[in-house]
């Protein structure tokens, strides 16, 4: 995976294992803390993708929110947020979503290359499309030699949904896991779950490697590095904001909240 972007799969489920619940308003699994910490992740990487199906769920802008952070990106020569990414296997993407109307960032969106005239002619100037592949699906293989070739991304950050997550994480792409759980349970029949049905790399034989756990208030962060070239040096705050991680120094490890 040398030439290809570091990659860090960045996600929030309840103890039972689920995104969001099957209702139509989003539920919410982080708190505020938590939420700067993932903001400041996403100052330090190069790209946020997420797949179509949470572009078309969640309308999600993908935007570095703290006023400090986009500062430092802007004196650091690169734009206020990271380019956005998705990957759509049917081409149903809205050019009224939030992911291609907000950020000033590029957008690229990867779909079958059989698909990729009709999406462009879809999304006008709002996105620059890539076709890939032949059949159904992209290879996130595939994906991810473009975004480190031809695009110049050197980091990226995954943040969902579960289809994704199950595709990265079961292609073996992954090198840092960020997985915060919330402290109730869905339990809901149709809800999301972060990860689907697959043949994972890490088994009861072949243990992942539990870098570092943290409490941030009600919520608690696992970090997992599933590859060798995994870079656990800080949490990616990128200045600004709280901390190091984007969290008061007192959250920083095990200690409760006030």
């Amino acid at each position: 995976m040398s030439g290809r972007p570091y990659v860090t799969l960045s996600c929030a489920m309840s103890i039972d294992g689920y995104l969001d619940s099957a209702a139509p308003q989003r539920l919410a699994m982080s708190n505020a803390a938590d939420l700067d910490r993932v903001d400041g992740v996403r100052a330090r990487n190069d790209a946020i993708m997420v797949g179509a199906s949470t572009v078309r769920r969640d309308d999600p802008r993908l935007l570095v929110r703290d006023t400090a952070r986009r500062a430092h990106r802007l004196s650091s020569g690169r734009t206020e947020s990271p380019v956005k990414v998705t990957v759509t296997a049917s081409g149903d993407l809205s050019p009224d979503a939030a992911f291609f109307t907000t950020g000033e960032s590029a957008r690229l969106v990867y779909c079958p290359a059989d698909r990729a005239g009709a999406l462009r002619a879809r999304l006008g100037g709002l996105a620059t499309v890539v076709g890939l592949g032949a059949g159904d699906c992209v290879s996130m293989a595939e994906l991810l030699d473009d975004l480190g070739g031809r695009q110049g991304i050197r980091r990226l950050m995954v943040e969902g949904g579960g289809r994704v997550l199950t595709q990265f994480l079961e292609a073996d792409l992954v090198d840092e896991l960020h997985l915060v759980v919330a402290p109730f349970f869905v339990g809901e029949t149709g809800a999301p779950r972060a990860v689907g049905p697959g043949r994972f790399p890490w088994t009861a034989s072949r243990r992942a490697r539990l870098a570092d756990t943290r409490q941030i208030g009600d919520v608690v962060l696992l970090r997992y590095a599933l590859s060798d070239r995994c870079d656990l040096g800080d949490d990616g705050d990128a200045s600004g904001g709280a901390g190091a991680a984007g969290v008061p120094a007192a959250l920083s490890r095990a200690e409760p909240g006030p």
